[in-house]
């Protein structure tokens, strides 16, 4: 059940329907994870700054179980990530950053319970 929230301080028409489900299915392959259990928020037009400048850019969050979990796995999942962001956005490496979070059974809710029941 992986949890990607992107943030950017491109204008909120950079990220149609289209694209959430581009970036979803995108996610879900390099993840190895269903598409159907992916969530994921995208929070444009904020004031943000990578490296120095305030130019277009994107920090990418994505937190899971049981995958994000070496940097063997991150530096895969990276690589197809860069490779759509870039595509899509227009951005060159350097103005996006992700984060990798490992996330336990226990610390992911669903129906009423956690993970680690269901």
């Amino acid at each position: 059940m992986p949890f990607i929230n992107l943030e950017s301080n491109l204008a909120a028409s950079c990220f149609s329907e289209d694209f959430l489900k581009k970036l979803c299915s995108t996610a879900a392959a390099a993840l190895g994870k269903p598409e159907d259990r992916m969530n994921l928020v995208v929070k444009p037009g904020l004031p943000m700054l990578i490296a120095g400048s305030c130019s277009p850019c994107v920090m990418l969050s994505v937190s899971a179980i049981g995958v994000t979990d070496t940097a063997d796995k991150n530096k895969e999942h990276s690589a197809k990530i860069f490779e759509f962001l870039t595509r899509e956005l227009g951005l060159t490496e350097d103005r996006i950053v992700i984060q990798f979070h490992a996330l336990q059974p226990h610390q992911v809710g669903k129906k009423g319970t956690v993970m680690s029941f269901l």
